[in-house]
């Protein structure tokens, strides 16, 4: 019954997110860019979905150990959770507190709820590793064919920083869990602490059960960890084709490095700045202020936006769609 709720609930805020989001950008402005980019538009929605069959590839590899037959989950389940979750964490504030919770309500009725939350809990760390190492990855590409500037040092000092401190967060996050150790500090707040400190008693067994599967997969499955960011880090680099996509409509000189550039620089921005709801305005910013530093005008960036948005939209609609029609195990 409280699967069906959240379904319904989402379903509600999916609708009314993208019905406010088609007025605010408008019929005409949307068809108008549509028309601008032309065919590449087909490339470009292509290139999401090769992206998350990879994001799925990924998630199955943590989900599934061979010894145990019941999590090897149907692909076309794992790839649906995939797509009507990030559908879902584009349209509620603070990315990724909406679709996390529908992928385990689904995903237990498969494996049972410690292994689904722990798999989507460290399917959710290995996107942000995944994250972390292209962003790393393209600083090398920055300073080597962006030209020096306060801001480009900046951007490179930001990236260094926020690795260090996530592979800090990382090696303490495998080695003693999280949830357990999260709860515990939560329960000495005020005002929350002992709801939080009566959760934390309640279901302290399978609590404890998810830190010691998010354990398991850095101690024992290490080929699965390694499967598993593999598929995740290739996926960012694939991400970028959308921008080389929507370079060669625009008949644009860029090649594909200018695209990887453009793409994490802003990805990072609007990671700094999570918590609006489908990153409202942030991206074209973030996409503006990348294309200026490999000397585009800003335009090119804003437009880049518009097209990931209307991208986003059609992609949101196919995962809330797809969501509507599956059926209960």
């Amino acid at each position: 019954m409280g699967s069906k709720v959240y379904k319904v609930l989402f379903m509600l805020i999916g609708i009314g997110t993208l019905a406010y989001m088609i007025h605010a950008m408008g019929i005409d402005e949307i068809w108008n860019n549509l028309e601008k980019i032309g065919w590449w538009f087909l490339p470009v929605l292509g290139s999401w979905a090769i992206l998350y069959w990879m994001n799925a590839m990924a998630f199955k590899a943590i989900i599934q150990e061979p010894e145990l037959p019941q999590t090897d989950v149907p692909f076309w389940k794992v790839l649906q959770l995939t797509i009507s979750g990030y559908a879902i964490n584009y349209i509620t504030p603070f990315v990724a507190l909406g679709g996390e919770p529908y992928r385990i309500m689904e995903l237990k009725n498969y494996v049972g709820g410690s292994k689904a939350g722990s798999s989507v809990l460290l399917y959710g760390v290995m996107h942000i590793l995944s994250h972390i190492l292209f962003w790393v990855a393209s600083v090398f590409l920055i300073l080597w064919f962006v030209p020096a500037s306060t801001m480009v040092d900046v951007a490179c000092a930001v990236i260094f920083v926020m690795a260090i401190i996530c592979t800090w967060l990382f090696t303490k996050f495998y080695k003693k869990g999280i949830t357990v150790s999260l709860l515990k500090a939560l329960s000495k707040l005020p005002l929350v602490g002992k709801r939080v400190g009566n959760l934390l008693e309640t279901k302290y067994e399978t609590l404890n059960d998810v830190d010691q599967q998010v354990k398991n997969l850095f101690q024992n499955r290490r080929d699965r960890f390694y499967t598993a960011l593999f598929w995740e880090f290739v996926a960012r680099v694939v991400g970028c084709f959308e921008i080389y996509f929507i370079g060669l409509a625009l008949d644009i000189n860029i090649d594909f490095i200018d695209a990887m550039i453009i793409s994490s620089g802003s990805s990072l921005f609007a990671n700094l700045v999570f918590f609006f709801p489908m990153q409202l305005g942030t991206r074209e910013g973030g996409l503006a202020m990348a294309v200026m530093s490999i000397g585009l005008p800003a335009k090119v960036g804003i437009f880049m936006g518009v097209v990931t948005r209307i991208r986003e939209i059609v992609w949101i609609m196919i995962g809330l769609g797809w969501m509507s029609l599956v059926k209960k195990k």
